[in-house]
């Protein structure tokens, strides 16, 4: 199968730090081409990949993330080489869907964000708009407010687990939150958890738009001390060795998150998470068995939450990541995808 993949261009492909749709676009296309796959992926001139690069950056603009001018630069670019491939799948969002709708070949778009609200909303006029484009979603409760549009396939995300490392015995005494500092992720909570219970707390968290860095200002930063340490955004191995040393990674959601690859990287080092029973959480993580779930974030403030989360098999939560998060099996996933894709464009 000759395949074009549409990434987002403001970070390289894999990130160096955060980046959760592309570390994960970088493992799809890598693993595509292991499959057998011809593979083109449209990325910023920086980044690493198995596949074919094709891009209009050398570096990646995150500077101007967010700005439609360049990411319009970087679809037109994929999109014009759209008739070279039996199938193209976008990554990008909204601005990739829309000019999806203008492609004769078969087309999917991955949707990695949120569809509650006024997201949905958009999502629905866009496809008015691209009446063939189908849709992949990564999880089947961010299906859940718009069950109306055009789903193929749930392909949920993966991790490259030879760059995890599998912690056999139970981590040392520190919370450990990791994200991006907003509200909706829950730095806050975790911070509130952390005070309740006299445990230390590492946040790691990307932290450079405006919106982030006034929520840092203004509920974060005066609490930092000897207990609470703020460690900035993280590259792959300092996340990993936070996780590894941790005792538990809180998860405080306050949203429908779609997915939530932090809780499988940190189940991937045998480390256990506390999460709010929110977005695709459930979907991920079995009460009790892979993880502790609560349905108020007060709840992990109670010892015997931590002291459930102590008792929990690292062997079970790497095994769990193995078996339903591999990257074989999202490419397998997706494979199938494509094949549903092409198979109902020629109807």
């Amino acid at each position: 199968m000759n395949v074009g993949v549409i990434c987002p261009v403001w970070f390289p492909v894999p990130p160096e730090a955060y980046g959760g749709t592309e570390r994960v676009v970088a493992l799809l296309a890598d693993g595509l081409v292991a499959a057998g796959h011809d593979v083109t992926l449209f990325a910023s001139g920086d980044s690493q990949t198995r596949a074919r690069l094709e891009s209009v950056f050398q570096t990646a603009p995150s500077e101007w993330i967010g700005q439609t001018y360049w990411e319009m630069q970087h679809a037109v670019h994929a999109f014009r080489h759209a008739d070279e491939f039996d199938i193209v799948n976008d990554h990008t969002g909204l601005l990739g869907l829309a000019f999806g709708g203008l492609l004769h070949v078969p087309f999917c778009h991955t949707v990695h964000g949120p569809l509650d609200g006024r997201p949905g909303r958009l999502y629905e006029e866009v496809v008015s708009l691209a009446p063939k484009a189908q849709l992949i979603s990564i999880s089947m409760n961010q299906r859940a407010p718009k069950q109306n549009l055009p789903w193929i396939a749930n392909c949920p995300n993966a991790l490259d687990l030879s760059v995890y490392p599998f912690r056999r015995k139970s981590g040392g005494d520190y919370l450990l939150f990791l994200g991006r500092m907003s509200p909706d992720k829950g730095a806050h909570r975790a911070l509130a958890v952390a005070l309740e219970t006299g445990l230390p707390l590492k946040i790691a968290a990307k932290c450079r738009e405006p919106l982030e860095i006034r929520y840092f200002d203004e509920f974060i930063r005066p609490h930092l001390g000897e207990s609470v340490e703020y460690v900035g955004e993280v590259g792959h191995a300092h996340k990993v060795e936070l996780l590894m040393g941790a005792r538990a990674l809180i998860f405080p959601i306050d949203w429908e998150e779609p997915f939530g690859l932090v809780v499988i990287e940190a189940m991937a080092c045998g480390t256990p998470v506390v999460a709010t029973r929110r977005g695709a959480v459930p979907e991920i993580v079995e009460h009790g068995r892979t993880g502790i779930l609560v349905d108020n974030y007060r709840e992990m403030e109670d010892p015997a939450v931590l002291e459930q989360a102590d008792s929990l098999d690292p062997a079970v939560l790497r095994r769990e990541v193995e078996e339903r998060f591999s990257p074989e099996h999202m490419v397998a996933d997706y494979v199938a995808a494509f094949e549903a894709t092409i198979a109902a464009h020629s109807e």
